[in-house]
């Protein structure tokens, strides 16, 4: 069987440590054997970004813009452990938050569900989406060292200037300085609702303004006029909004049966994707899509680098690492590449893929961190190279049906 044409490229942006070792095999195994795809590479591993002073992440981000579509493998975000450990100039800002900002996006991570691994949370039936705000708060804060007693002022200039006192430090202490635009605010909170009209869900959105009457109250308030703006839509498609206040919304996330978008912050979006990640069986089970208001899409696995797996990948060890989010990565970035060329047998081969995998897993052949979840239970768990090899089979005979 000849190779799939994929008409245009697909911006790819290569990442570090064990995500970066399953990347090559997947693309090896199961993309390039099957796909003549044109390919506009990046190398964000960490050397290189250091090598080029982190400009690679603003050029692959600028690519992204241009070609419409993007796939990224796992990467880095160095503290200072990590700058020592790879000899760096300096901890190089989060490639993610770089793009983020750069492409004003939103992050969509969605549960990949399996039948024989059911979720931790007994009454999830459904997928708990995660819609994660792209820019902003601590992801672009400016953070200080206190070394000795000092007045921290905040000074801003418009029309005026006015000046408001924030602490005065006796000793030692450290600030942080956020900031966020109605601008990105509004394009998360429209990203959202065409998100949740798409799909057919309920929107949730979540904040703590009692407490930030103002940071939070304005996320708040955007978010209402976006959503009474579409107000006939939602009732169209048999949809509700709600707010909820931060804590309040965990809770009822746990006792709920799934099935919503949940829009969160840039910060509770991180931590919350990985919570209901792992309540669904593994953040090797969930997949991340980076969508800006002018219809670019970066797809990539929602896990990070996996760092303990590649100390022993190192020390010729094999490890049972689960690639499914990254095979899903490549899926949904071929997916979107057929459907914005308009080129069906590219999106065919993307959803046999998918379903390649998914039936691997239900089948009993699965990594180690899903065979203590299966149900029914399974004797063993197989290495990388192993799964990889097993979707490979299943692909080849659903491609010839």
């Amino acid at each position: 069987m000849g190779k799939i044409k994929v008409k245009n490229p697909i911006v790819e942006l290569d990442g570090d440590e064990m995500a970066r070792v399953m990347w090559k095999w997947i693309k090896e195994e199961l993309i390039f054997p099957y796909l003549d795809i044109p390919i506009k590479y990046f190398d964000l591993g960490i050397q290189n970004r250091d090598a080029t002073s982190d400009m690679v992440t603003l050029e692959a981000a600028k690519a992204i813009k241009e070609y419409k579509v993007g796939v990224k493998c796992a990467t880095i975000t160095p503290d200072q452990e990590r700058v020592k450990e790879y000899n760096l100039k300096k901890a190089w800002k989060s490639p993610n938050a770089t793009i983020r900002a750069y492409l004003d996006g939103t992050v969509f991570r969605k549960p990949i569900i399996v039948k024989n691994i059911p979720p931790y949370v007994k009454t999830w039936k459904k997928p708990v989406i995660i819609g994660r705000h792209a820019y902003g708060d601590i992801y672009n804060a400016f953070e200080y060292r206190v070394e000795e007693p000092a007045e921290i002022e905040v000074i801003v200039k418009n029309s005026e200037v006015k000046e408001f006192k924030v602490h005065t430090f006796d000793g030692k202490g450290i600030f942080m300085v956020l900031h966020n635009t109605e601008k990105s605010i509004r394009s998360f909170a429209k990203s959202c609702i065409n998100y949740a009209l798409s799909e057919k869900v309920d929107l949730w959105f979540s904040a703590k303004d009692t407490i930030s009457k103002i940071y939070h109250g304005y996320f708040k308030e955007i978010f209402q006029e976006e959503v009474e703006r579409r107000k006939e839509d939602f009732e169209k498609a048999g949809i509700n909004y709600r707010y909820f206040l931060i804590d309040d919304a965990v809770a009822q996330i746990l006792k709920s049966e799934g099935g919503m978008l949940w829009a969160c912050m840039n910060y509770e979006g991180d931590v919350m994707s990985d919570m209901i990640a792992a309540g669904f069986g593994s953040l090797g089970l969930m997949t991340s899509v980076l969508v800006s208001p002018e219809g670019e899409y970066e797809f990539e696995a929602a896990h990070g680098t996996v760092r303990r797996h590649y100390y022993e990948y190192l020390k010729g060890n094999k490890t049972s690492t689960n690639p499914t989010a990254s095979i899903f990565a490549w899926t949904g970035g071929i997916r979107k590449r057929g459907e914005l060329d308009g080129t069906p047998e590219v999106v065919n081969f993307a959803n046999k893929l998918e379903e390649a995998t998914i039936k691997t897993i239900e089948s009993g052949i699965m990594t180690k961190d899903l065979q203590p979840q299966a149900y029914p239970p399974v004797d063993r768990y197989y290495y990388t190279e192993d799964f990889i090899k097993a979707v490979k089979e299943r692909l080849e005979f659903l491609l010839k049906e």
